[in-house]
């Protein structure tokens, strides 16, 4: 491991607690000017790290950059369940794991502080600008029967919601299929994408990506996300993306674990604000009016419309309707 590499580990394990050149310099067996060179390329990297004399350094409480360290330090001994690629900025996570998919082992990860060709669902791009949110995909490809590949979704929701849940104070929410709410505002979208083998009928891989809006941009959000879209927190923390990034990994990765679980839909049921609540469902150019009464076995939303006929919605969008 490299110095600047063993000398942020150190940093990130003493929190608000300063570490002297001196320490460092015994430490890692060289000079103190040698720790001071390492200090200045670790925030050429981006790291915002106080130094003051007679105390030394630390990461200052608001650092927070994605780096291959950061999320690798977090991930702790479970780094060895993942094939981890962290970068500071890419042009899409998912278009990175899909392009190197055919050499690339099971539980692959590309996580990235910025995109500049973010995807969303039904071919939309997905804001994704730098120092604000993280943005993941991970690809599963081993025994992925065709039928649990949609329960990869709502499987990595849930572990959004875990993971927002645990680093923050934040009580997220979803929203029918795949959205993650805080506060009433989209904080988290996820894009799943497979390869299918068309002789067996399933699928050869399936990337499934996130993208977390941490914290407001500087310039906000875009016109057409204003009233729609959130962020987690206002307040900027230490390492909080790089934190969240590994908390959905893990997350993510124990409740694939057992898709079919009933503890799962349990969960997903209780997360899903719209239960009970009037929405319209949107069918090509229609808003129809109807009620969201239930999530069925399989994860489809059953609603229920004006003239009381119930139907299980398999796919598409709703949106809340009005009182």
């Amino acid at each position: 491991m490299r110095t600047k590499d063993r000398l942020i580990r150190m940093l990130l394990a003493s929190g608000d607690e300063f570490i002297s050149g001196s320490v460092l310099a015994e430490r890692f067996q060289i000079s103190r000017a040698a720790v001071w060179k390492n200090i200045k390329v670790l925030e050429r990297e981006g790291y915002q790290i106080e130094a003051i004399t007679n105390r030394g350094y630390r990461l200052v409480p608001d650092s927070d950059v994605v780096r291959q360290e950061t999320v690798g330090y977090y991930l702790g001994e479970q780094i060895s369940l993942f094939d981890l690629q962290v970068y500071p900025t890419i042009t899409s996570t998912n278009a990175c794991l899909m392009e190197q998919a055919r050499q690339s082992p099971h539980w692959s990860v590309v996580v990235a502080g910025a995109q500049s060709m973010g995807r969303g669902r039904r071919g939309r791009s997905f804001f994704s600008p730098a120092d604000s949110g993280v943005y993941l995909s991970v690809l599963l490809k081993q025994n992925i029967a065709y039928t649990d590949a949609g329960l990869l979704t709502t499987a990595a929701a849930i572990a959004a919601c875990r993971a927002i849940e645990s680093c923050t104070q934040a009580q997220a929410q979803i929203k029918w299929v795949n959205d993650v709410f805080v506060k009433g505002r989209k904080v988290c979208g996820i894009l799943t994408e497979a390869s299918v083998n068309y002789e067996t009928g399933t699928p050869d891989y399936v990337v499934v990506g996130i993208g977390l809006n941490v914290y407001t941009p500087d310039e906000g959000f875009p016109e057409e996300l204003t009233g729609i879209a959130g962020s987690i927190t206002e307040k900027r923390q230490r390492n909080l993306r790089s934190r969240l990034a590994s908390a959905f990994l893990l997350a993510f990765y124990d409740i694939c674990r057992n898709l079919k679980s009933p503890d799962l839909h349990e969960e997903y049921a209780h997360r899903c604000f719209i239960l009970g609540k009037p929405v319209f469902v949107l069918k090509k150019e229609e808003k129809i009016p109807a009620e969201a009464i239930g999530i069925l076995e399989n994860y489809n939303l059953l609603v229920r419309y004006a003239d009381g006929r119930e139907e299980a919605l398999t796919g598409g969008e709703i949106s809340i309707r009005p009182v």
